[in-house]
């Protein structure tokens, strides 16, 4: 008689921290992937509430059983001293870069907004999806485009008036790849992060229309 449950422990061709039911037709749920899509699902939002972390996590489920995919190592790990981490990083510069855009808004401050493009360390479509979705959830800057090819995100900046500005603003792109990356790679892209950035291959910022 064919197993009900089967868990990923005692079936090696299951993917990590996974399970499997059903007698007929077998369903596996990866219970990383599901982690992942809440954190989609809530990054989305841009609030973390029960609701959404419920909503999400019921999303995530319906999702995995109505389109399941092949059973591949889709490259991600949970690492939960680095989604602490980047959950404590990002809800920082949330406030702080809010506060600024607020600042700029009421108080008619001068800016200059620049579009750049930023080089990442890590090609993997995961890693390459997952900064572009951390970068775009910060207040005062979005990404317009993510060129697969040579791992480079384009970054819509408002505050570019000096160049130091734009290289900070690599910077942080690049602080939250690392971020990201020390939560949720594999051990060989966090060697990749722990490397210093490349060079970036626009020296300066492109002026937005």
């Amino acid at each position: 008689m064919k197993r009900v449950l089967g868990f990923s422990f005692r079936n090696a061709d299951l993917p990590p921290l996974s399970f499997e039911f059903g007698t007929r037709r077998q369903r596996v749920l990866d219970l990383p992937l599901i982690a992942w899509l809440t954190v989609i699902w809530v990054l989305l939002w841009s609030t973390l509430t029960w609701a959404n972390v419920l909503t999400g996590l019921v999303v995530s489920v319906v999702v995995c059983l109505a389109f399941p995919l092949p059973r591949v190592d889709l490259g991600l790990r949970l690492h939960p001293w680095g989604i602490v981490r980047l959950a404590g990083y990002l809800l920082h510069d949330m406030y702080t870069s809010g506060v600024k855009v607020t600042r700029q808004i009421f108080f008619g401050l001068p800016h200059r907004a620049a579009v750049i493009g930023v080089p990442l360390r890590c090609r993997s479509d995961l890693m390459l999806a997952a900064t572009a979705v951390a970068v775009s959830n910060v207040p005062g800057g979005s990404i317009i485009e993510v060129r697969r090819a040579t791992a480079t995100v384009f970054v819509h900046v408002l505050d570019a008036d000096r160049p130091e500005e734009l290289e900070a603003a690599r910077r942080q792109v690049w602080r939250v790849e690392e971020l990201t990356v020390r939560a949720f790679g594999t051990r060989d892209e966090i060697a990749r992060v722990a490397e210093p950035p490349p060079p970036p291959q626009l020296a300066a910022g492109r002026p937005a229309p």
